[in-house]
């Protein structure tokens, strides 16, 4: 079983940036693709980004294309998700998660082993 940890959000001015990490133990992600979610309030959950186990692929919601960049490092089991230029619509509590089936869905059903989430605030 694999457990996720996320951390690395904050808060931070429009046009900042931040980088948030997932951590996942239990057992290795290395062959698994992963991606990263967001949720504001009284929203449901929205895809932002995905990578292949090797980060050789890569793909992005429209909203955070050329701005957000999804990363790994396998040594130490890592996932990351870099955040530049931010804006306050991308205020919401992110989360990593294990892609299950269907590279290329945006579909939170097909990811599994989530974390907990980190909390990212932009203020204006």
């Amino acid at each position: 079983q694999v457990q996720l940890v996320e951390s690395g959000g904050g808060l931070v001015q429009v046009g900042g940036s931040l980088r948030l990490s997932c951590a996942a133990s239990g057992r290795t992600v290395n062959s698994n693709a992963m991606g990263w979610f967001r949720q504001a309030p009284g929203k449901e959950r929205e895809f932002v980004a995905a990578g292949t186990w090797n980060g050789g692929s890569t793909y992005y919601t429209d909203s955070v294309k050329g701005r957000f960049t999804i990363s790994r490092d396998n040594a130490k089991n890592t996932v990351y998700l870099q955040m530049n230029s931010l804006k306050p619509e991308d205020t919401a509590a992110y989360y990593c998660a294990r892609m299950k089936r269907n590279w290329g869905t945006q579909s939170a059903a097909d990811f599994d082993s989530w974390g907990q989430g980190t909390q990212v605030t932009v203020s204006s």
